[in-house]
């Protein structure tokens, strides 16, 4: 059995790949270039809008945002406090902005993909056939995987680093916008019906707020992955926390790395517990 394994050619699957990136970005090699070029200007003037912030002023907006967005609790007011004063006086105030930037577009992007992909897999068996099998595929493919068509349309930085992170943190959103849509009830799309709504308003003043929370619950999990893939993206030269953490990696410097890290965890909970908040307050 195996001399006859043995004896079938290798299929050329890797070769024809490499072509067909090779067609692609040669192809619209402008276009990549043109958002490599632009997005890093956007993003970077983004950071540096954020960076002209004083960090106590930043530190107290978002102890206040937390403060009424969590009813008014003192919890996540004052972690946020602890935590991001913490990150201060390790002197990681930059990289934590130029890592809110990262998420913040990668999120965007997704969400703004996603929910448009979600409504259209609601509404069409055809599309929910199709766009599910990829959306697995997108989930199960390792992390690392995504950095190579990154790096190969846009090179190295920050774009290819946010386009890593949207295809690794899109399919929560599609996925959860199409089952809180799918599970609206019948009883309510019927009477919409009878009323003589269109489709438009059926899904805008019906489906869409019924399935708000779930959908919510779906870019909660989205902005998370955005983050987990901050480390990632840093080995193509994106920058933030992670490329602290790799730092630290590549010269076994363990305290370094260790702070980095725990800054990373600060930054995600409060990020998770924002947009917990917000979807509990939206129901």
């Amino acid at each position: 059995m195996s001399n006859f394994l043995n004896q079938i050619p290798v299929l050329p699957v890797g070769d024809v790949v490499e072509n067909v990136m090779d067609w692609f970005t040669d192809t619209f090699s402008s276009v990549f270039k043109f958002i490599q070029t632009d997005g890093t200007a956007l993003m970077d003037s983004v950071t540096n809008l954020l960076i002209s912030i004083p960090p106590i002023l930043f530190i107290l907006l978002i102890a206040i945002v937390a403060f009424f967005a969590t009813g008014k609790k003192f919890g996540l007011a004052i972690f946020s406090i602890l935590g991001l004063l913490f990150i201060y006086n390790q002197q990681l105030w930059e990289q934590l902005m130029n890592t809110f930037t990262l998420v913040l577009f990668a999120s965007v992007v997704a969400i703004i993909i996603g929910i448009p992909l979600g409504i259209l897999m609601s509404k069409s068996t055809l599309a929910d056939n199709i766009i599910k099998p990829i959306l697995d595929f997108m989930q199960t493919m390792p992390g690392f995987v995504y950095l190579i068509p990154a790096v190969a349309f846009f090179g190295i930085g920050v774009v290819p680093g946010v386009f890593a992170s949207v295809i690794f943190a899109l399919p929560p959103t599609v996925r959860f916008t199409n089952l809180g849509i799918r599970q609206v009830s019948k009883e309510l799309v019927e009477a919409a019906d009878s009323f003589g709504s269109t489709g438009l308003q059926k899904l805008l003043k019906v489906e869409l707020p019924i399935a708000k929370s779930t959908i919510m619950a779906g870019i909660n999990q989205t902005v998370l992955l955005s983050l987990s893939m901050v480390v990632i993206a840093s080995m193509i030269g994106a920058p933030g926390l992670g490329r602290e953490v790799l730092s630290a990696l590549q010269r076994a410097q363990v305290g370094n790395g260790f702070v980095a890290g725990i800054s990373l965890v600060i930054f995600a909970i409060i990020v998770d517990r924002l947009t917990q908040s917000f979807n509990k307050k939206s129901l």
